[in-house]
């Protein structure tokens, strides 16, 4: 049960993240990559590394670990916010 949540939930976030990443690729006219924003699920340091490889299969000479990096720790903090909220709420 629990599994399946989180499956769902790490699901949601990746294509969230694809999907703002999307919209700020083109309000930007191009200068932010989407990948980056898959790489916003505070999975450290998975979601960079995916991004990255994924990036460079597309072109290889895509580095975008670094850059995946900020996004990815950002991610991290918004979690222990979230559940510094919950906890204040519940507890």
């Amino acid at each position: 049960g629990i599994i399946v949540l989180g499956l769902i939930a790490f699901a949601f976030s990746t294509a969230g993240g694809l999907f703002l990443g999307n919209i700020m690729c083109k309000l930007t006219g191009g200068k932010v990559n989407p990948l980056i924003g898959s790489a916003g699920v505070s999975a450290v340091p998975m979601a960079a590394r995916v991004s990255q490889v994924v990036g460079q299969k597309e072109n290889p000479s895509n580095f975008l670990l670094m850059h995946a990096m900020g996004p990815n720790v950002a991610g991290v903090i918004g979690s222990a916010v979230a559940a510094g909220v919950f906890l204040s709420m519940f507890a």
